[in-house]
């Protein structure tokens, strides 16, 4: 969807009903924060006129070294969540981190003085973010900000859906807080937004790219030779394994303009982007983890891949020889086994559709499974994704014996690659996608993320080649 024109006048961000608002709201967070003895949050939610792009406003007015957000999925009715600045951190580590994120999430949601939830998915009081793949993920320095469970609470958040626009401004008021410096803080930050487009990819820099990868490809062959050793004695059913791809650039990458790109290409995808210090993990990833809309969790089995054709016969026939592919079904039926499996105990009812359907990107289609299910009982949308992260689509199946192989095997730490990257809101509801198809932005230099699966009878050629495609989401972005 188009943004304001690059050097239109501003909205006036909060008018003056809104600053009545918002300062009433920080009086009565003070008061509570000072009987309580902690930060209360507070925040006001407004609407904005149609026309505000979130994305390209929060890539525009993005502090140096601050934290930013970005999620979209253009094709449903131009959803878009985006966020700057961090009003309050909710991080941890470990086994239990989703869990314990999800608490300190409640908590500060439920003692907030903020508008009531309303409005498009993500408006209101919002926290943002991911998690590692791995309980204690992201170690390496490239990943360093990225802790293995992050949720912010941004200063500033945008969210679309269709024409509706809202902004929400928070601020976190510790007891030995003013109203006056809060007020002038926020009235600050309101001052620096600015309603540009976003950039354009530079078309023909000066200098060469380069692309190498890490590991050698026969490193990754021989991986899936050991894992269909493995899965053909027994010991497990199904395991992922990804190969990462560096790209160094002759100038630096440029997340907004890369965003830009990967929206126009893969509209039917989660597009986001996540800015920590001078890094930015982004990505065009196809896959739902869980959405959350009152006792409702939705979520998608995708499993299976094939490439896609320009000639639309070739196309079609590609499509179906993946949906009668053995292998192919078998690795999506696995997925959707360990969702409902997962999902039942929490559940009144759980729903699937009886076969897959062809999903299909700009430049792969998958096999997917719509899943549905009636929660049993509140469930916000961190526990949920904590309760199906790893599913088998990035992890394995016996999960335990597939998370304790998967870096034996690949030789590296996925960081936040194959984590959920999402949102959710004070009621509890919220989405989160698998990031896949993904880079992590680093000045000149690109980490680039894919996986296959791998199954009883995955050839490790043919599992390279599937490599090989699902890079190309994001090398032809990054490397000229």
């Amino acid at each position: 969807m188009s943004g304001v024109v690059t050097g239109s006048p501003p909205p006036r961000w909060l008018d003056d009903r809104a600053q009545d608002r918002l300062a009433e709201r920080i009086e009565a967070a003070l008061r509570r924060a000072r009987t309580a003895g902690s930060p209360i949050l507070a925040s006001v939610t407004v609407s904005l006129p149609a026309g505000v792009d979130p994305t390209a406003v929060v890539v525009a007015s993005r502090r140096p070294g601050e934290h930013w957000f970005c999620f979209e999925q253009p094709d449903r009715g131009g959803s878009a969540i985006a966020a700057l600045g961090c009003a309050r951190a909710i991080e941890a580590g470990g086994p239990e981190r989703f869990q314990e994120v999800a608490a300190r999430w409640r908590s500060a949601a439920a003692g907030a003085q903020a508008d009531p939830v309303d409005g498009a998915p993500g408006s209101g009081l919002a926290a943002v973010g991911g998690f590692a793949f791995a309980p204690d993920g992201g170690g390496p320095p490239q990943w360093s900000g990225f802790a293995p469970a992050s949720l912010i609470v941004p200063e500033i958040g945008f969210a679309r859906r269709g024409d509706e626009v809202r902004l929400t401004v928070t601020v976190d008021l510790a007891p030995d807080d003013t109203s006056g410096d809060a007020l002038t803080g926020i009235e600050r930050r309101l001052g620096e937004l600015r309603a540009d487009r976003l950039p354009l990819l530079d078309p023909d820099p000066a200098g060469a790219y380069g692309v190498l990868s890490p590991m050698p490809p026969s490193h990754f062959e021989q991986a899936v030779e050991q894992a269909v050793r493995r899965i053909r004695a027994g010991e497990l059913s199904k395991i992922v394994l990804a190969r990462e791809v560096q790209v160094q650039a002759p100038i630096e990458h440029s997340p907004g303009a890369v965003l830009g790109v990967l929206r126009e290409a893969f509209p039917s995808c989660y597009v986001f982007a996540v800015g920590r210090g001078g890094s930015t993990f982004i990505a065009a990833s196809p896959e739902l983890l869980v959405r959350r809309e009152g006792q409702r969790a939705s979520t998608v089995a995708l499993a299976g891949s094939a490439r896609r054709s320009a000639d639309p016969a070739v196309d079609d026939h590609l499509g179906e020889q993946l949906l009668q592919s053995e292998k192919d079904r078998e690795e999506n039926a696995i997925v959707v086994q360990r969702i409902a499996r997962s999902l039942r105990p929490h559940s009144v009812w759980i729903t699937a559709a009886p076969d897959p359907v062809l999903v299909r990107v700009a430049n792969i289609q998958h096999l997917a499974t719509p899943i549905r299910a009636q929660l049993a009982a509140p469930m916000g949308a961190v526990a949920l994704a904590g309760l199906l992260h790893p599913t088998p689509a990035v992890g394995g199946e016996p999960r335990d014996r597939a998370t304790k192989l998967i870096p034996a095997l690949e030789g590296l730490d996925r960081g936040w690659y194959a984590g959920p990257v999402g949102w959710t809101d004070a009621s509890g509801d919220g989405e989160f996608c698998v990031a896949l198809r993904c880079a992590l932005l680093s000045g000149r230099l690109a980490h680039c993320y894919a996986g296959c699966g791998i199954v009883r009878d995955s050839d490790p050629a043919s599992e390279l080649a599937e490599s090989e495609i699902k890079l190309q989401a994001m090398l032809p972005v990054l490397a000229g």
